[in-house]
């Protein structure tokens, strides 16, 4: 992986860049950015930077067999760990060949994606303590290069409490010349313990130039390309996803639509109560991680509802394809009134099923949640 291939983040790259050629490079850092920014890219180009001995923004300059190993992956002093389903006490080593594959496909992919990639749909996957014990035997070998050993730890808030205080010894007394890269999405799920010994990168959405840059030069038109930047919420793995239709699978706009319709109908058919529990129901078996995207996508639409209801057309992207619904006609019921309490239950709802909770009850509230707050004024 080679600085040069990573979009944006350019400060990001001059920074981790200085820092090595300086020799000042702390045991462990922090790498924090939202999905799609380019976090775990950047942390492979830089700990090949680091152990090959680099000098260049292609990763040039330094040990050719060394380089030629990181770029298949499959360097000795690389190691990984993510969260993976953990109840049969697999470890991340288990997976190897999925994740070498998902990196060289998908490096800017999601947790969804991972998970998707492993077969996880229907829970949530978890960094359990039972890695720490491969972690440390792992360290304690001798560097086949003779400098750094790199363990990079991706969505490290996925961490159980087990793991992530056997994580935090390894970081208060750390074997010689490791390096320990972490990546999280939100470092506030972070022990912060862990936080405090590490050295913090943060990492900013990806600008829409960059991304409409990025789908050019993947064969994209620059008409197409501009619109799927707008809609990718500085996301790069969003974009490809819209770009490669990736969603087709889940019809999020179908449900949505479905679901506003039914609650506002409430008023008028009681019985249509349980046409939105039964839409609770279809949404409790789709799997977590879609739920969660389910959410952040009606938090989207409903925004981009409330931009068009204040006359902010420049800031709508979102055409619907769904037969009979008008984003333009529905963005009235979106009003200073009810759009902060609508984002409100949606971000407690996310919160919940974040948490394993009862998907068919948190769906089923917020739908009657819903059925009051579409017709506030």
């Amino acid at each position: 992986m080679n600085f040069s291939d990573i979009i944006g983040q350019e400060s990001v790259k001059k920074h981790l860049i200085k820092t090595a050629q300086e020799g000042r490079i702390p045991h462990a850092q922090l790498f924090v950015g939202p999905e799609g920014s380019g976090t775990l890219p950047m942390a492979i180009a830089y700990a090949q930077y680091v152990v090959c001995q680099n000098t260049t923004e292609d990763n040039e300059g330094g040990n050719a067999s060394c380089n030629l190993k990181f770029n298949k992956l499959q360097h000795p002093d690389l190691h990984f760990v993510f969260p993976v389903n953990a109840a049969d006490k697999k470890t991340s080593d288990n997976f190897w060949d999925d994740w070498a594959k998902f990196i060289l496909e998908m490096p800017y992919g999601s947790l969804s994606a991972w998970y998707n990639q492993i077969g996880l749909t229907q829970k949530q996957g978890l960094i359990s303590v039972h890695e720490t014990t491969s972690i440390a035997r792992k360290l304690a070998l001798k560097s086949v290069e003779g400098g750094y050993k790199v363990m990079i730890i991706w969505m490290a808030e996925r961490m159980n409490t087990e793991a992530a205080n056997k994580i935090l010894k390894l970081l208060e007394e750390p074997p010689q010349k490791t390096l320990f890269i972490l990546i999280a999405e939100d470092e506030k799920q972070l022990l912060q313990t862990i936080t405090s010994r590490c050295q913090l990168i943060r990492f900013a959405p990806l600008s829409e130039t960059d991304i409409q840059k990025a789908l050019e030069a993947k064969g994209c038109d620059t008409s197409e390309a501009m619109m799927i930047a707008k809609q990718s919420n500085g996301s790069l793995h969003k974009a490809l996803s819209i770009l490669a239709a990736d969603d087709a699978e889940m019809p999020f706009e179908k449900w949505f639509v479905q679901w506003v319709r039914q609650a506002f109908l409430v008023k008028k058919k009681t019985k249509v109560v349980v046409d939105l529990l039964n839409w609770s129901e279809e949404l409790a078996g789709i799997g977590r991680e879609n739920q969660k995207r389910f959410l952040q996508y009606c938090i989207e639409m409903f925004r981009q509802a409330f931009m068009l209801n204040y006359g902010v057309n420049d800031l709508v992207y979102i055409q619907t394809k769904e037969e009979n619904f008008d984003l333009s006609k529905f963005a009235p019921f979106v009003n200073p009134a009810n759009i902060f309490e609508i984002f409100d239950a949606l971000s407690e709802a996310y919160y919940h099923i974040e948490r394993n909770g009862n998907p068919k009850m948190i769906f089923g509230d917020l739908s009657l949640q819903l059925t009051k707050l579409i017709h506030k004024k």
